[in-house]
């Protein structure tokens, strides 16, 4: 008996395995996230105003796309082939951002530089999308229903989110943000290299450590995926790389010049924010589309409206916690 209470005192190696995941994942994007809007800024000479943009876009993008990477983990591939074809898709656009920063001139944009750049922000939106949402629902899987353990098995996942967040600035900062503007693409590539050991890691010891309290495994997939849901993930790659690319394709519709006079109708629809109309759209229709599912019982309906009540008050905390990437990089560099 004393040795059974020794054994649920413990937690299994399943959270070790995701804790490691999530850190080096976090590695990655916390460590792009430091020197993104300096490398817009001195090696891709963007305005401020526009890089902040760009970042903006980004981030919103970012926390929108887990909706379609939970919704096709759910119904079709289960949590760990998202989680691996989360986890290819944003080691590619790190290493596609070190490209970028390859492709970098003196005194001049790089058209190639801004090309593989938006490629870049492009596969780790969406990678982000899939690896996100699945990997923090595995923890609960590991325990027991209303097992003691949770909150703390959360509270150690959480460290990991917080040691990736902590090293990640010091080293891909460290080894990008030098003075030269050659040398960012080396912090891209330390932030592709930890998104290389945690998706690596994960699909190693996945099938020896993932699995539930009966000992089956955990996040199997669930169905095979229709032409159409494959449609729906390349629409959204082909829809998010254009609405990046908006005033790319505006001016190569209307002409560069007619985009930059003021006053035109190409300049009007050049400047149009899709990407916030898109992220406020979703706002409104994604939670009706939800809680119109008629396959919800009212104690799911329930928890849903819960949720929603308690990420509106959230948004105006991620809102300020943003601006550690953006607003407040460029004044803290040239304070610091």
């Amino acid at each position: 008996m004393a040795q059974q209470a020794s054994v649920n005192q413990g937690h299994p190696k399943g959270l070790y395995l995701l804790f490691f995941t999530e850190m080096w994942e976090r590695f990655s994007y916390y460590g792009m996230r430091a020197i993104f809007i300096l490398f817009m800024t001195k090696a891709l000479f963007m305005s401020e105003a526009e890089s902040s943009n760009i970042y903006g876009s980004v981030t919103g993008l970012v926390y929108l796309t887990p909706l379609l990477g939970g919704y096709i983990a759910d119904k079709f591939w289960g949590n760990r082939k998202s989680i691996l074809v989360g986890g290819i898709l944003m080691a590619i656009g790190q290493f596609l951002l070190f490209f970028s920063g390859s492709a970098v001139v003196d005194g001049a944009q790089s058209a190639s530089s801004i090309a593989l750049m938006w490629g870049g922000l492009t596969f780790l939106i969406i990678g982000n999308g899939f690896f996100k949402p699945n990997i923090s629902t595995m923890v609960g899987q590991l325990y027991p229903v209303n097992d003691s353990r949770i909150d703390g098995a959360f509270t150690i996942f959480y460290m990991g989110i917080n040691m990736g967040a902590f090293f990640s600035p010091l080293i891909c900062g460290g080894l990008g943000d030098t003075g030269n503007i050659h040398d960012f693409k080396y912090g891209f590539l330390a932030a592709g290299i930890g998104m290389v050991i945690s998706t690596i890691s994960f699909e190693l010891l996945k099938n020896k450590h993932l699995v539930d309290p009966e000992g089956k495994p955990l996040g199997m997939p669930k169905a095979k995926m229709s032409a159409g849901t494959w449609g729906i993930i390349l629409g959204s790659i082909a829809i998010i790389y254009a609405l990046m690319n908006f005033q790319t394709i505006v001016a190569w519709i209307f002409g560069a010049d007619a985009v930059a006079a003021e006053g035109t109708l190409a300049y009007t629809v050049a400047h149009l924010d899709l990407v916030a109309y898109l992220i406020y759209t979703s706002m409104v229709v994604m939670p009706i589309v939800i809680l119109t599912d008629k396959s919800l019982t009212k104690d799911e309906r329930e928890r849903i409206i819960v949720i929603f009540i308690l990420a509106f008050f959230v948004v105006f905390f991620w809102a300020c916690f943003e601006q550690a990437g953006a607003s407040l990089t460029p004044i803290c560099r040239s304070t610091g």
